[in-house]
């Protein structure tokens, strides 16, 4: 090999060193960090937080009020007041003149998220972002095991790549539910807005309240799946470590 590629002595003792860290580290994490993680957060889904018997404890007050509807005692005055209020608006008079996007004002400058949700959410985001870097380190450790490509007897490798798939599964799903965090705060932002531009819709409150439960409910499931998705990659591992540490057995021993 050293004939065909010219390797510096330098840097390959260096990749050594670092396959060596690599091994050393997933060998750890699926024998030792795997089984304590599923442990601790099959603890977690015990926690009271995540076993809320009445959703509407989580519900989260919308601080903007109902405004008075507005009564008009004469039909012809409330036309006349609103082309005056346009004209004063087309000649760029007073402090009436707008331009650009609307902005609605929220009541103390800000409408709050749900609080609870996000203390929650800031609880489970560690454990997702946990899981991808734990996975990307214990599939750097299978595919660096892998040998080189040969005919036959390779069973062992086919169960590598096997391994290595379910280890890319995993990390694909964990990174979804991050993506569903995200799409949970737009899509309630978006109905808070509604909410501001329409107070007089209730249906958008309750929308809002709909929304908070699913979002529970959702990081509750997200809890649960990174729990299971330890189990599961710890067992499948041990079940095949000798075929994924050692792919090609020799055949010394059938020739006795």
């Amino acid at each position: 090999m050293s004939s065909l590629l010219k390797v510096d002595s330098e840097i390959k003792s260096k990749v050594d060193v670092f396959r060596e860290r690599i091994t050393g580290e997933a060998e750890d994490l699926v024998a030792n960090f795997f089984p304590k993680k599923l442990l601790e957060l099959d603890q977690f889904l015990k926690d009271p937080i995540l076993n809320i018997r009445e959703l509407k404890e989580i519900h989260s007050e919308i601080n903007l009020a109902v405004p008075d509807p507005i009564l008009l005692t004469d039909i012809h005055d409330g036309l006349e007041g609103q082309n005056a209020k346009k004209r004063k608006l087309d000649d760029g008079t007073g402090e009436d003149k707008v331009s650009g996007t609307k902005v609605y004002i929220m009541p103390g400058g800000m409408m709050k998220s749900n609080g609870k949700l996000v203390d929650l959410i800031e609880r489970v985001k560690p454990e997702i972002r946990t899981l991808i870097e734990k996975c990307n380190t214990v599939k750097m450790w299978v595919q660096l095991l892998i040998p080189r490509i040969e005919d036959g007897n390779n069973f062992g490798v086919s169960i590598q790549e096997e391994t290595v798939a379910e280890l890319r599964t995993v990390e694909g799903e964990a990174a979804s539910y991050l993506d569903q965090i995200s799409r949970y705060y737009i899509t309630r932002a978006k109905l808070v807005s509604k909410i501001a531009k329409y107070p007089h819709v209730e249906d958008y409150r309750r929308t809002v309240t709909e929304i908070d439960e699913k979002e529970y409910i959702s990081l509750k499931i997200i809890v649960s799946e990174l729990r299971n998705q330890y189990v599961t990659l710890h067992d499948m591992i041990l079940k095949n470590i000798e075929k994924i540490k050692r792919p090609r057995s020799s055949n010394t021993d059938a020739l006795y």
